[in-house]
């Protein structure tokens, strides 16, 4: 859907606010669970005002437990309840592991069909000012590779919006994963409700050189390389996935087939991530239209250190990147 009549420039925090002020003046049966999510800070900004507005019976403080948070979520929501569950950070949504991988991942395929648990889940990972190795992993890959789950990683404030009205309002548990640095940023969003399918990506520039496919925080950088590599004479196509389960393998293939290259930025580890599941793939399809060996641009194996000079050195910077692709287009 593109921008109406009615958009004006908000930001990522304040495009989820509204999404979740507008599902649940839509249905009543939209809550929101999550550790302080009641109080005036709102998580990062993202439930501010929503207790005042809705009551606390709908906007639930939790105490730190996400096993708990999670379980009970999943039990309510077999009761016609929409919940959102808002993990402050993923890193320790992984205490719900076993709620996740062993029973919403599994109830509609173990209850014939018959059973769902319209579960969505918020889960936000940190980047810069020293968060450290525990409050940065982004795990997009863990959860995509549960069938049964769908898993968006909206990289602007309008995806934000429009991806978390469509899992609320779906019936399939979904995880929309968030960077944090993202949150600040601006876009322009319509006021009215709308939905964003899953499994549509988005040209955030059109090329003819190579493809660069990307998700998540990486879409701004991803822009800028293409930028400045533009201004250098290499002309960049930009998708952003949006979402990663299911992913738009189609819109990939026709790039590449008309590029007849493939490069991809992952905000994951390099090994086992979704950048080799996305050349995988493609490399399977594509075989025959590739001039080169696909490049992946993804994090170090390694833990995001604390140090504000090391973590400098863990993300790839916009320099590093063009350096890259340059290298391997040459």
């Amino acid at each position: 859907m593109s921008p109406s009549g009615d958009s004006r420039q908000i930001t990522y925090a304040e495009a989820i606010n509204e999404a979740t002020r507008q599902a649940m003046a839509l249905d009543p049966q939209v809550v929101v669970m999550g550790q302080l999510a009641d109080t005036p800070a709102g998580i990062f900004g993202t439930t501010t005002g929503l207790a005042e507005k809705f009551g606390r019976q709908r906007v639930m403080d939790f105490q730190v437990a996400e096993h708990a948070m999670t379980m009970a979520a999943m039990g309510a929501s077999l009761t016609g309840i929409r919940p959102v569950v808002v993990h402050q950070r993923l890193d320790f949504m992984i205490y719900s592991l076993d709620a996740i991988v062993n029973w919403l991942s599994l109830w509609y395929f173990k209850s014939d069909q018959k059973s769902c648990m319209p579960v969505t889940i918020r889960a936000v990972v940190g980047k810069g000012w020293g968060q450290g190795p525990q409050h940065a992993k982004s795990l997009h890959a863990w959860f995509s590779h549960l069938p049964g789950l769908r898993v968006a990683v909206p990289a602007t404030a309008f995806d934000a919006k429009g991806l978390l009205l469509e899992s609320i309002f779906s019936q399939i548990p979904t995880i929309l994963i968030e960077g944090r640095s993202l949150f600040s940023m601006k876009d322009t969003v319509p006021e009215k409700p709308y939905r964003i399918s899953f499994g549509k990506g988005a040209f955030r520039s059109r090329g003819k050189d190579c493809t660069l496919v990307c998700l998540g925080m990486m879409v701004p950088l991803a822009c800028r390389v293409a930028e400045t590599l533009s201004q250098q004479g290499v002309s960049v196509e930009v998708i952003d996935l949006r979402t990663i389960s299911p992913w738009d393998e189609e819109m990939v293939s026709d790039s590449v087939r008309h590029t007849g290259r493939l490069a991809v930025m992952d905000p994951g580890w390099q090994s086992f991530g979704c950048s080799a599941e996305i050349i995988s793939r493609i490399s399977e399809r594509n075989h025959r239209d590739l001039r080169s060996a696909p490049l992946r641009l993804a994090f170090p194996d390694s833990h995001v250190p604390m140090s504000q000079a090391l973590e400098d050195c863990f993300y790839p910077s916009e320099e590093k990147i063009v350096r890259h692709i340059k290298d391997w287009l040459a």
